[in-house]
């Protein structure tokens, strides 16, 4: 009688501590569930539309960024918000157009209170943020610096010139100065005032602590909801560096291209890239290790075409694959970039999209994304429809600008594409016309067989851009506004 009372005893005392297991399990489960997305949005600095073997690179080596894509959405006609460093991001993380935009240029303007970003709106929605890289749009001590404008966290440079130098003697972790081992001696007065320069014992390279920074991140906050925001500066050139007469593609090793009988800088541009990759590679497998790949979004981009800068030739390599133009361009390749979406049991793998979209569609995807809502005067709209096979709403037109080589406006409606150059001296120069499907590397300029839409363009060139008294056309300057 004692034995059977033990053995019933035993039995109640195990029906409550699997009972207990499993509503710990579920609750665990829920809390798991519940918890939004996380988003690393990785942004390399000058890559080409061909740079990457998905996109058709044939000697540079990228096998970790192509398996991304191979487990993604391949964008085939995405693009940055400008053709330089700056403009692009304000339209990333503002998610303006450069006509609306507050920096729409390469300079030290920085972001006003009132430029609501991408971060904050996440940050407010109880998301971690954080910034790793190259930002290029505050200097210290200004309105505009990333942890005024929601990030929690930031390492990095804050000054898109100093950007250049891969061993610099500080970069920024939050608003303090972190101080490397490298010895800045050499600085070229013709470059911006003495900011850029080139180390002369180059220590620490400054990829090794992006990615240390990064996996940290990852790391810390794997049990919230965080946004990683990765703009690494590879592969732009060190154009100080080239001023010396040295490589402008400043590089550790050249690795598995030391072998080959090129230019170094050709060298160090294919290995700049094949480090990129490397690193990609490294935090996908820390995000499977953790167990996080299945709830966060990833996405690979460039904030523009590639460059004929530090030594390096785009043509070398083929870095912008079928399209005409680099960076400071606005036909397709100074613009269109290689972007790759992540996210398994989201996104079908390996699938290909002809969605138009550009940065600044980024941010209303991201608060489609997370539930979060988004501010009223975007001019994006969100892509993440397409990301998980829905139907998908398209944009009318995207419009861009550029005040540099004259001033030049671009507009991509449905097929068409137009460019109007050199605004200097006429502001009401023609526009070339180019149907983009038939005619990807905008070789044909049509113009003259289209007059209804080049009249429709120029009305909308004269609807989107909008006055700024910071950027202007040269023929702007004199006008009361």
């Amino acid at each position: 009688m004692k034995h059977k009372f033990s053995i019933n005893i035993l039995f109640i005392f195990s029906i409550y501590f699997l009972s207990s297991c499993n509503s710990s399990n579920q609750q665990e489960l829920k809390k798991t569930e519940s918890k939004k997305p996380n988003v690393i949005f990785v942004m390399a600095d000058d890559l080409g539309y061909g740079d990457l073997g998905v996109y058709g690179q044939k000697v540079i080596k990228t096998p970790n960024i192509d398996k991304l894509a191979s487990k993604g959405m391949r964008f085939t006609q995405f693009y940055a918000g400008s053709t330089v460093c700056a403009p692009s991001r304000c339209a990333l993380l503002t998610g303006m157009h450069i006509g609306h935009a507050k920096v729409r240029g390469n300079a030290t303007v920085p972001l006003d209170n009132s430029d609501i970003t991408f971060a904050e709106t996440l940050q407010e929605a109880g998301y971690v943020t954080g910034i790793i890289g190259k930002w290029g749009l505050g200097e210290a001590g200004s309105t505009g610096i990333p942890n005024k404008k929601g990030f929690d966290y930031f390492y990095g440079y804050l000054n898109q010139i100093r950007a250049h130098n891969y061993y610099p003697d500080f970069v920024w972790e939050n608003e303090q100065r972190d101080s490397l081992e490298n010895i800045v001696s050499l600085i070229p007065e013709s470059y911006a005032k003495g900011i850029g320069g080139v180390s002369t014992n180059k220590a620490v390279y400054v990829q090794d602590k992006f990615l240390e920074k990064t996996l940290n991140f990852i790391k810390d906050y794997q049990d919230s909801s965080f946004m990683l925001y990765l703009p690494y500066t590879l592969p732009h050139a060190n154009n100080e560096s080239w001023f010396f007469k040295e490589s402008g593609m400043e590089i550790p090793t050249y690795g598995q291209y030391a072998q080959y009988d090129w230019p170094d800088h050709q060298k160090g541009h294919a290995a700049m890239i094949s480090r990129l990759d490397k690193d990609i590679g490294i935090i996908m497998e820390e995000l499977e290790k953790l167990g996080l790949a299945e709830n966060t979004l990833v996405i690979f981009t460039s904030d523009n075409g590639p460059h004929d800068e530090g030594g390096a030739d785009h043509t070398y390599f083929d870095s912008n694959g079928p399209l005409r133009g680099l960076k400071r361009d606005l036909y397709e390749g100074g613009i269109r970039v290689p972007m790759i979406a992540y996210w398994p049991g989201k996104i079908k793998a390996n699938t290909t999209s002809d969605h138009i979209a550009a940065f600044w569609d980024v941010f209303p995807t991201l608060c489609d994304l997370t539930n979060t809502k988004a501010p009223l005067n975007l001019d994006g709209i969100s892509f993440l429809p397409t990301l998980l096979g829905q139907e998908q709403p398209k944009h009318d037109y995207l419009y861009w600008e550029f005040y540099e080589k004259g001033g030049r406006q671009a507009i991509r409606i449905d097929d068409w594409k137009g460019v109007r150059m050199d605004m200097t001296a006429n502001p009401d120069a023609p526009i070339e016309l180019y149907n983009i499907a038939k005619d990807t590397s905008e070789q044909y300029n049509i113009a003259s067989e289209q007059p209804e839409l080049i009249e429709r363009m120029i009305q909308i060139f004269k609807q989107e851009h909008t006055y700024s008294s910071d950027f202007n056309f040269e023929y702007e300057k004199d006008v009361i506004k």
